[in-house]
């Protein structure tokens, strides 16, 4: 679940960030990783990065549903990776502090207590017996949708609804199978971290050519997440003290979904283009308060270009999103709209710069009689955000 959200309802929801993956979207040449002898494990590789920004934005009023400041700065990431990628047992570690930003919303404080893990955002050892297959035990990564958690990850640093609505790192075991062209993977664990063992995620890429690749994905809740399971926490709110709640306005329509969706990625030249959609839904649930079927469906192009062997690049994305029933997928109940993110961004090796427009325009505000827009009277329909991010990557 990765929903860096406020609900009108009181249920704040947390930062959450995919660190590890089905293949994402890539808007940096990552620099080569650093090469460790780890003695008797044998060759390690060690990768990371750390970003900030500062940020603007309009909407926002006292009481409003992004709260009362326009202007802000936030630490955005801090990761350091260390893998083992060769051999019968391999392994990936991960820690750090994480975040993102998804448009509509306002920003938040990078977090280390979001997970049951705390700083550990992926932990899991991985078996490898054959170059065509391979099982992973841990802390692992989600496997839906096509953005990543890691902002240096994606075209943009402003990411969609259908993020915002997926699933983030959670415990399982992961078993992943090559035949050709084609891989699939089967993750089994507690998705959105509940510590309930119910949660199963599918996905499989079709790699046509290496300019053509479709991946389909989906994931379900074997069984029924009660309200007093844990859920992501946030920068104010640790795992600890993070519940998954009862109701529509709490993450039990999150916890207890099922999702389907898909995305295929074309290259030509120094051209990417990758459309997305996804729908999200929940049974009628009546124990953990969810009394009606309810959905939430995104669509998305993404597009990056890069400028020939210049270190500019631009990247975009243009979405549209509804959500249907009572429940609080994105922003509000019965939410609808379309928006849109522009960067440009500048890598000079290590170093990145980019800024981020953002904009959204709600065509439905709310479906429960109660006014859930921006600015103070919760009416305002349109969202503009702006920022520029610098970072490191090594």
């Amino acid at each position: 679940m990765r929903l860096p959200t406020t609900t009108r309802a009181g249920w704040l929801a947390t930062t959450c960030f995919l660190v590890c993956s089905a293949p994402a979207a890539y808007a940096f040449d990552p620099p080569a990783p650093i090469k460790i002898d780890g003695g008797p494990l044998g060759d390690l590789q060690l990768s990371g990065g750390a970003d900030g920004f500062g940020w603007a934005m309009t909407g926002t009023a006292d009481g409003s549903l992004n709260g009362a400041h326009s202007t802000g700065v936030e630490f955005m990431n801090g990761i350091v990776e260390v893998q083992k990628t060769d051999g019968l047992v391999q392994g990936t570690l991960i820690v750090g502090a994480a975040n993102n930003f998804v448009l509509g919303y306002a920003p938040h404080g990078a977090s280390i207590q979001s997970f049951q893990t705390g700083p550990v955002y992926n932990a899991y050892l991985t078996l490898a017996p054959s170059p065509n297959f391979t099982i992973s035990a841990g802390h692992v990564g989600s496997l839906e949708g096509y953005e990543s958690g890691l902002d240096w990850n994606n075209f943009n640093v402003l990411t969609t609804d259908m993020f915002n609505v997926e699933n983030s790192q959670s415990m399982g075991v992961s078993a992943t199978a090559t035949f050709g062209p084609v891989s699939g993977t089967i993750t089994f664990g507690d998705g959105f971290d509940t510590q309930v063992w119910n949660y199963l995620q599918l996905s499989a890429t079709y790699t046509i050519d290496p300019n053509n690749v479709l991946t389909l994905f989906g994931a379900t809740n074997l069984g029924v997440t009660h309200s007093g399971a844990h859920v992501y926490g946030s920068s104010t709110t640790p795992y600890t003290k993070s519940f998954v709640g009862f109701g529509p306005g709490s993450a039990a329509p999150f916890v207890n979904s099922s999702e389907a969706g898909a995305y295929y990625s074309f290259t030509m030249g120094n051209l990417n283009i990758v459309p997305e959609a996804q729908y999200t839904w929940t049974a009628k649930t009546p124990s953990v308060g969810l009394f009606d079927y309810s959905s939430n469906f995104g669509a998305a192009v993404f597009a990056n270009y890069k400028f020939g062997d210049s270190p500019y690049s631009l990247g975009g994305w243009v979405q549209y999103f509804t959500s249907n029933g009572s429940d609080n997928w994105f922003l509000n109940p019965g939410a609808q709209g379309y928006g849109l993110s522009i960067t440009p961004t500048w890598q000079g090796k290590n170093l990145f710069v980019r800024g981020d427009v953002g904009y959204q325009h709600l065509t439905k505000i709310s479906n429960t009689g109660v006014p859930s827009g921006y600015n103070s009277d919760f009416k305002g329909r349109d969202q503009a955000t702006f920022l520029i991010e610098a970072g490191v990557l090594f």
